[in-house]
């Protein structure tokens, strides 16, 4: 069973911009690191229908959406995923599913570490910067909007989180 994840604070009201939003998705980070709080494997990696999604699952999406934001469209670097493109154009849910030697715990320590890598890379940007998205023709964003995008992909994760482990041990809230 995995030990308890620390909620974060939600920002406080008057923080400034970039704090707030760095707030909120810190604090959204937290509550999916939470929803692995007290899972057996075999919990973790079940199976809902009809989504098909996975507690695990959705963890490690979350990893390759830190990652793709954060450094390969913001930084323009290239990180190394858990699925090769190769295994994505073979199955494009490759990243929602875990590998057997793929433990909660290192699902969990890949997400601290992908957030941990989002956190460090922004830091060097202005809210204003603009990432040119690759392999998206013609798109670009801000930071900010990144960071919007981000809370919303986060939070919306968040709630499935919730409803999975609802129907697994019938535990709700953050």
């Amino acid at each position: 069973m995995i030990a308890v994840v620390e909620l974060a604070p939600e920002p406080r009201q008057d923080a400034g911009e970039r704090a707030m939003l760095e707030g909120f998705l810190d604090y959204y980070r937290s509550i999916v690191a939470r929803k692995l709080d007290g899972l057996t494997e075999e919990q973790a990696r079940r199976v809902h229908e009809p989504s098909g999604m996975t507690v695990i699952g959705v963890v490690l999406h979350l990893v390759g959406v830190e990652l793709w934001w954060f450094l390969d469209a913001l930084a323009n670097e290239r990180p190394v995923y858990r699925r090769t493109e190769h295994e994505m154009e073979a199955d494009r849910d490759a990243e929602w599913k875990a590998r057997d030697d793929e433990t909660v715990e290192a699902a969990l320590a890949a997400y601290a570490r992908a957030c941990e890598d989002a956190r460090v890379t922004a830091a060097r940007y202005d809210l204003d910067d603009i990432a040119l998205l690759p392999r998206v023709a013609q798109r670009q964003a801000t930071l900010r909007w990144i960071y919007v995008h981000m809370i919303e992909e986060t939070a919306r994760h968040a709630g499935h989180l919730d409803l999975l482990r609802e129907a697994i041990d019938g535990s709700t809230g953050d």
